[in-house]
């Protein structure tokens, strides 16, 4: 960071916010170090003064309860968010010489940015067994009484975090997800939908872009299989989502983004490798067909035997049925291997058990407290 400040003093790399890649890490460290000073110069005044009592509480209460957990709590928010623009900026000539030059001093003891960025977050988690190791070694009631509720609070404050970054990064995650995955039009998607183009303007379907904009929906499972049409084999990327299954065709276009370098495109973390690849290649994602909501798909194995004629392995049945129980679209998918195939069935199957459970969890609790109507 001090060597990033330098270079901007002198004009380089003037675009490259600090703020985003780094957060509030100068405050932090102070912070830290702080911390760590009081807490042996504690443990120093009881070696020399063996008469002493050792009492943590006084420092314990100004850290923990002050800046050091809300501090952290700070850099770990903006974590996400810095891996991810690290990645824009690391394809970047200019800075990749910066990264090169700095990863090769010793004080980095052979890491990357990347390793020393996640290094605030491991310490944080790390407090709770401080604190567990004092409350151990503690005699006095009233203090291990203290360490504990202090401990206790440190360890929510820990798991609200988790919560707030696993959001953060999914937020992130689907961001990505919108950009990639392009749903054509209905009578693009079917041609038996006529339309004149004069109509066309007042039935685009913009809302089904936001379908994935949804801060509760999670993504379960993706990956790469094969669709057997009547002619050829079609590769499609599959999303499971904790509520429907997405069916995408792989297109590869590096015109999608204006022309420009494809190799520049910021990429999340915490995509699939595979489907980073394949952003960076130019690639995107067409919708095949309307999602297939999870209490409306039927999963079906198909035995070897069965599609010998066709020389499928490793297939698998998907029936997308309406709300009358019809069969509205059939997709036979076929696995790289069959513990692929054994993976994607186990996934889907535990998906639309979740999904039933809750469900059904939801309508008893709404027949146990039925809404009041208004004209009572």
């Amino acid at each position: 960071m001090n060597t990033l400040k330098y270079l901007q003093s002198n004009e380089f790399l003037l675009d490259v916010d600090l703020w985003r890649l780094f957060a509030n890490l100068e405050e932090l460290n102070k912070i830290s170090l702080s911390f760590l000073k009081t807490f042996f110069e504690t443990v120093k005044k009881h070696i020399s003064k063996s008469d002493s009592p050792m009492d943590f509480n006084p420092i314990l209460r100004m850290f923990f309860q002050g800046d050091l957990c809300q501090t952290h709590q700070i850099y770990c928010l903006n974590y996400t968010s810095a891996v991810f623009y690290l990645e824009k900026l690391r394809q970047r000539e200019d800075f990749g010489i910066y990264l090169k030059w700095c990863e090769q001093n010793e004080q980095c003891k052979r890491l990357h940015l990347p390793e020393l960025l996640v290094a605030p977050l491991h310490r944080l988690t790390r407090y709770p067994l401080l604190l567990n190791n004092i409350w151990k070694r503690s005699t006095d009631e009233t203090e291990k009484s203290f360490i504990q509720s202090l401990k206790e609070k440190v360890e929510k404050s820990i798991r609200d975090l988790e919560g707030k970054v696993k959001w953060l990064d999914n937020f992130q995650k689907f961001r990505q997800l919108q950009e990639v995955i392009i749903w054509p039009q209905v009578w693009d998607r079917d041609k038996r939908f006529f339309i004149p183009e004069c109509l066309k303007q007042n039935l685009r379907e913009n809302s089904s872009e936001n379908i994935l904009s949804s801060a509760n929906r999670l993504l379960l499972h993706e990956g790469k299989l094969m669709l057997a049409e009547s002619t050829r084999l079609l590769d499609v990327y599959l999303f499971l989502f904790d509520d429907f299954l997405l069916i995408t065709k792989i297109k590869r276009n590096k015109k999608k983004y204006g022309g420009s370098d494809t190799s520049l495109i910021p990429v999340c973390p915490s995509l699939t490798p595979e489907l980073q690849s394949f952003i960076r290649e130019g690639g995107f994602c067409t919708v095949l067909d309307q999602p297939i909501p999870l209490d409306r798909l039927i999963l079906k194995n198909v035995e070897p035997i069965q599609v010998t004629v066709f020389s499928l392995r490793n297939a698998f049945l998907i029936q997308h049925e309406n709300r009358y129980r019809q069969c509205i679209a059939l997709f036979l998918l076929q696995a790289q291997t069959e513990t692929a195939k054994k993976a994607w069935m186990s996934q889907i199957e535990t998906a639309i058990s979740n999904y039933t459970t809750q469900h059904e969890t939801k309508k008893r609790t709404a027949f146990c407290f039925p809404v009041e109507s208004s004209e009572i």
